[in-house]
């Protein structure tokens, strides 16, 4: 145990200086390049830790702060949150194939999303698209667990199955609302739908920052229970589980996180599904374990993913999630080839 707790430790701070490293890369590189030394510099001054006399410009100083860091903390904030929201429902369904994206949940969030921007409008004000992101996700996630007889079911590809076939009728009816809006909105919803930090600014970052303490604090609080799910229902029921409950408990958090992250991203897919699995390789399965590691992982993988995106199409910007499609979708292939093995 003393092993595997200095295992986890060690992991864990290898992650967060590879977090580091990742957010000063990110920071650093762009059309306009700015050494390491000077990007931690601007920060540390502009946080008031660094007392010295600037020697840089104030437009690199307005690159740093204003545009680049808050876009890679984002990138930081929404790679966690997936890659954590992927390991409960992983858990949660014993399904090695589950992930926001292949169950519905973020085509739920975008369709709730497209529908605030585009029919609803400023209705509750910044609130109104994180809202309409969770009820579309809580509804999708309704809907895939009714289509799929999860209770009833201990096949490990069905609610997959269920998943993707939701995604697109959901996929369907966010086409339509593009089709019947305004033409002068639709390039920025589709570049929003394939996911993108270009918007990313301070006063946003708070929303999707909270969502996911809040929601990592409560997944970790069931990562016992989650832990005991992993053995089975009945076997979960003996030791004091009460399964229904945590199920429909995690599937609406990892709703509520997905909704907000798709808010403020767009539709970024396969980190979830990823993450975990690197995680429980590194580390074992222990959700209590796995679930932070996974966090720390989508983290460090959606930073870089970011950086590369940028760097394919400089100076434009290419969306985010046709990155992480490409990767995640040849480690889909790979897992399936794992499974049927």
């Amino acid at each position: 145990m003393g092993f595997l707790r200095r295992h986890f430790l060690a992991t864990c701070i290898t992650g967060l200086v590879l977090c580091l490293l990742s957010i000063t890369l990110s920071v650093s590189i762009g059309s306009t390049r700015i050494p390491a030394g000077t990007v931690w510099s601007i920060v540390l001054h502009k946080l008031s830790l660094l007392p010295v006399t600037p020697d840089w410009s104030a437009g690199r100083e307005n690159i740093v702060w204003d545009l680049r860091l808050p876009r890679a903390l984002l990138a930081a904030t929404v790679g966690a949150g997936l890659g954590i929201a992927g390991a409960v429902m992983q858990g949660v369904t014993r399904n090695p194939l589950a992930d926001p994206h292949l169950l519905g949940v973020s085509a739920g969030a975008g369709f709730g999303a497209n529908l605030a921007m585009l029919a609803v409008g400023n209705l509750l004000g910044v609130l109104t698209v994180p809202l309409f992101a969770f009820a579309g996700a809580l509804a999708a996630t309704a809907i895939v667990v009714s289509v799929a007889g999860l209770t009833h079911s201990t096949g490990p590809t069905r609610l997959v199955l269920a998943g993707l076939a939701v995604s697109f009728v959901i996929a369907a009816g966010s086409n339509v609302l593009i089709m019947l809006a305004d033409p002068r909105a639709i390039s920025s919803v589709v570049f929003w739908m394939l996911g993108g930090f270009g918007f990313a600014q301070w006063n946003n970052l708070a929303f999707p920052a909270l969502a996911l303490l809040l929601s990592g604090a409560v997944f970790l609080r069931c990562a016992e229970q989650l832990n005991a799910l992993s053995m089975g229902d009945e076997s979960a029921a003996t030791l004091g589980v009460d399964v229904r409950r945590l199920r429909i408990a995690m599937l609406t958090v990892s709703a509520f996180l997905t909704g907000v992250l798709v808010a403020f991203s767009g539709m970024i897919g396969f980190v979830g599904l990823m993450m975990p699995h690197v995680a429980r390789l590194l580390i074992g399965g222990d959700n209590r374990r796995v679930l932070p590691a996974s966090a720390l992982l989508g983290a460090i993988f959606l930073i870089l993913a970011d950086v590369l995106a940028r760097r394919l199409t400089a100076p434009n910007d290419m969306p985010i999630g046709v990155v992480t499609g490409l990767i995640g979708g040849l480690f889909f292939i790979v897992l399936l080839a794992r499974q049927r093995g």
